[in-house]
């Protein structure tokens, strides 16, 4: 750990670190699943289970996946328990019963602290985190506030005045405690990047932010010992080097927009999205500017923000904004003509997103069918599958075609699902580096897309939509996309991890694959074989 004039706090690599190498393995300080996920995953280790999981039988609430895990969840939750069955039983309605992760989160950080005790080295790094309470806006303080007033409801208090017994002895220190945790909390996700909670682990919080990390923060799911589950791991997406001859100044000198080689920087938030919104995003929440080479990099046309040439030449332009000057091609300066329809495209993209994110648990079919139109609307003003908002409109519209397949669908819903798959990992790949997490995913779920039956393969495709390899063609372009996302996914989940569980699981489809295609092999030398000895006689 060394302090920079820049960046503050942070950790810098001593030895060279290879790309796909575990930085740091631990298990958070303290997490809680969103509820939503309580009864599918084990509130111990964060596991699901085909078996069905053990209910509490007293708050009813969380689930464990046997007895062991109950156990060793015990010295908390028997705490949580009380307070969990209060909070539902004063609930104004059954939507309204289980409080939020965060609060759940916040209450098991405070019976933590008094169980370890306050002068413990845990309570003090947790205490060490830091706080913005100071400098905060004011909807996010209103935010804060709100959360404070929930979780002394959720720890049955009468007041904030109550919190004594916690080591909270006036209102700045409850502001302190609830700014450090919206500012240092991380997302608690499944193996294939789902986020099914909230963790918080003092040592992770101390990396620092870069918009183009050289690691990522991953849960996937490596261990063999269930107690040590879930596994927050700091993995290298890149090689990092060593600072082994730099002083302290040189190393603050080399802090600039141009070197950042040495320290391990990781991301706090959606680096898929384009400058201004990932400014926006940090100043909130983190309160600074990042200062990294992608947000001060003004000579590159950002994937982000870019629409195709409109002579068709195939470079790109600078997507035009309101303020904007003339947009131009950089590989044949083709000027764009029509500048307000592409901002007005943009805009109407952006409304869509956002009603479409906010409805898709709720009204699936409307939300459906609000990607299905606005997509193609983008694609003709020319943006590229890269530029926000069509990036995350294709990842919210494949989503939802995903939930909606099933044993009997039709040949036309996979093929079309196999194709916004593909656009959604060809837009990744031109923003994120080789074997960044998301990025791996998403080619595995390509590859396992084309490896599904098909249902009635189709012999004349419609002729406006690019046609899809069938059969063994098919297959084959299945196993060659899933080794290649094994290749990803054993940089972005870890080289030692096997790549995670998602890694080991492609790890077997691909051997299955390799069976199946030598059967097919096997199968067309057999009948050429038989054919030729036909033939003779």
């Amino acid at each position: 750990m060394r302090v920079s004039e820049i960046s503050g706090r942070g950790l810098w690599a001593r030895n060279l670190i290879k790309a796909g190498s575990v930085i740091i393995s631990l298990r958070p300080y303290s997490f809680a699943l969103a509820s939503r996920y309580l009864d599918s995953h084990c509130s111990s280790c964060v596991a699901t289970s085909n078996s069905g999981l053990l209910r509490c039988t007293r708050c009813r609430t969380v689930r464990y996946c046997n007895t062991t895990c109950q156990t060793n969840d015990w010295s908390l939750h028997r705490l949580e328990c009380s307070a969990l069955t209060k909070w539902a039983k004063s609930a104004p309605s059954k939507n309204l019963s289980v409080p939020s992760d965060a609060v759940r989160c916040l209450g098991r950080i405070l019976w933590q602290k008094q169980k370890e005790g306050f002068d413990s080295s845990w309570s003090k790094e947790i205490d060490a985190l830091q706080s913005h309470r100071h400098s905060l806006e004011p909807h996010v303080v209103e935010n804060n506030t709100h959360l404070a007033h929930s979780l002394v409801r959720y720890l049955g208090l009468s007041s904030p005045g109550d919190l004594s017994e916690f080591g909270i002895l006036s209102a700045g220190d409850f502001a302190d405690l609830i700014s450090r945790f919206v500012t240092n909390t991380f997302a608690l996700t499944s193996p294939s990047l789902t986020p099914v909670g909230v963790s918080v682990s003092p040592l992770v919080a101390l990396f620092n932010h870069s918009c183009d990390p050289g690691a990522v923060i991953v849960f996937p799911r490596s261990s063999r010992n269930p107690a040590e589950e879930p596994q927050m791991q700091v993995i290298a997406l890149r090689d990092i080097s060593p600072n082994e001859e730099a002083s302290i100044d040189h190393l603050l000198e080399a802090l600039s927009l141009t070197s950042d080689r040495c320290q391990i920087l990781t991301s706090y938030i959606d680096t898929t999205l384009p400058r201004s919104l990932r400014q926006a995003a940090l100043k909130e929440t983190y309160d600074f500017t990042c200062q990294c080479e992608l947000c001060h990099d003004d000579n590159i046309i950002d994937p982000r923000e870019s629409i195709w040439c409109p002579k068709s030449c195939g470079g790109m332009c600078p997507a035009p904004s309101d303020e904007s000057e003339p947009c131009q091609c950089v590989k044949c300066r083709a000027v764009v003509a029509t500048p307000t329809f592409i901002t007005d495209a943009l805009h109407i993209g952006q409304e869509a997103l956002a009603k479409a994110t906010s409805i898709q648990d709720t009204d699936h079919d409307k939300a459906l069918q609000l990607t299905t139109n606005i997509i193609p609307r983008l694609v003709s003003a020319g943006l590229t599958p890269s530029c926000h908002p069509l990036l995350p409109l294709i990842g919210l519209h494949k989503s939802l075609l995903l939930s909606s397949l099933s044993a009997d669908m039709a040949q036309e819903l996979l093929d079309e699902t196999i194709r916004i798959a593909a656009k959604h990992y060809m837009g990744l790949s031109a923003i994120l580096r080789d074997g960044h997490p998301v990025r791996a995913v998403a080619l595995a779920e390509l590859g396992k897309l084309l490896a599904v039956d098909e249902p009635c393969p189709v012999t004349s495709p419609p002729t406006n939509i690019a046609s899809l390899p069938s059969g063994p063609a098919r297959l084959k372009a299945a196993y060659e996309t899933l080794v290649r996302a094994r290749h990803e996914l054993m940089i972005g989940f870890g080289r030692n991890n096997d790549g995670g569980e998602l890694g080991r699981n492609i790890r077997e489809t691909v051997v299955s694959l390799e069976k199946e295609l030598g059967v097919w092999t096997q199968g067309i030398h057999n009948t050429l074989q038989d054919l030729l000895n036909s033939s003779r006689k």
